[in-house]
């Protein structure tokens, strides 16, 4: 009998515990992934702890997947995938095709999305198996432990920026300079904007110019963040990638009339913002979800053309509650990436 490792948790909010399974055989329209580099995304806590509704267990948490096909299923042939195909998989998981987003092409919306680690097994294991619309082909040049972020943390802000009212030129603030933030400065300087990064602490100012950022704002400075953006002529959008609503909410009155505040950071708090200050400066404030699997390989191949990284820390999967609790803590600064033996 063939084995596998995974990475479960077998009640909510448990620990890690590695154990062997018998290797599954992919179904119709599911392909077999050899997984070579998982990221750790503070999203996955949403599913170890149970959070998220219908979550089961034993828990496989992951959704940044960079590997390999390994096998494909009845009705997965013919579809441009063959076995030894580098692939990766994010939030997006597969759609149902058939709700009535999907029927319009929005399948990122699809009411039935299929997000790896919620829908079924995710990636903190040695193998997985997903559906074949899931796929996004990795590009030369791009190796796995960058490319799994990118699945995820990657085509968030990409596609956040791309879909946003901003066009070159115009000024763009990225809130935070995290596991998204350190991402969006380097789209946003790449894609023509002039730049502004929004952190904590004056000694953050190198590192933002060093990503790409044409200015730097320290929220901690005592001056506020939306004077510091309108000193500097207000930002047509500010992507907000800290989960700080206090943060986010701080930075509307920062905006040029018809910007807008696009929200990527999770925060259970509610955003101090009122009617007024988006009538009177003709704002909009909207929430942005990740990218299809046609968007996670648009992220890819434009970060391959352009140079542009995420900063990760990669250690294997038999340290995965280590890596767990350090991206939980905070102590991790930018991507905590697990790699199996196969990578």
């Amino acid at each position: 009998m063939s084995t596998y490792r995974v990475a479960q948790v077998t009640a909510p909010g448990g620990t890690f515990e590695l154990v062997e399974r018998e290797v599954p055989h992919p179904g119709p329209g599911e392909v077999r992934i050899a997984v070579e580099a998982c990221g750790v995304c503070h999203s996955d806590a949403l599913f170890v702890t149970g959070a998220a509704p219908g979550i089961t267990f034993p828990e496989v948490a992951g959704h940044e997947i960079a590997g390999r096909v390994e096998e494909l299923g009845e009705g997965a042939l013919g579809r441009g995938w063959k076995v030894g195909d580098r692939v990766a998989v994010g939030w997006f998981g597969g759609s149902c095709g058939y709700c009535t987003p999907c029927r319009r092409g929005d399948f990122i919306a699809c009411v039935r999305l299929k997000v790896p680690g919620w829908a079924y097994d995710g990636g903190f294991a040695e193998k997985v198996i997903v559906p074949v619309d899931a796929l996004a082909r990795i590009p030369d040049g791009l190796d796995a432990s960058a490319a799994g972020p990118m699945a995820c943390a990657g085509v968030t802000t990409f596609n956040g920026l791309r879909r946003s009212v901003a066009r070159a030129g115009d000024r763009v603030a990225v809130l935070g300079l995290g596991g998204l933030g350190h991402l969006g400065v380097q789209f946003a300087a790449a894609m023509g904007f002039e730049t502004i990064a929004i952190a904590r602490g004056a000694e953050k100012a190198g590192f933002a110019k060093e990503l790409g950022a044409h200015h730097y704002i320290d929220s901690t400075s005592g001056a506020p963040v939306a004077e510091a953006l309108q000193n500097l002529g207000g930002a047509k959008v500010v992507l907000a990638t800290a989960g700080n609503s206090a943060a986010m909410s701080a930075t509307v009155d920062g905006l040029t009339p018809r910007g807008e505040l696009v929200i990527i950071g999770v925060s259970p708090e509610p955003l101090d913002i009122t009617p007024l200050q988006l009538i009177s400066g003709v704002r909009e404030v909207k929430g942005h979800p990740s990218g299809t699997s046609q968007e996670v390989q648009d992220t890819m191949n434009f970060a391959v053309l352009h140079g542009i990284r995420p900063m990760t820390e990669t250690v294997p999967l038999d340290d995965v509650e280590a890596a767990y609790q350090k991206m939980l803590s905070g102590r991790a600064r930018f991507r905590m990436v697990l790699e199996t033996a196969t990578g």
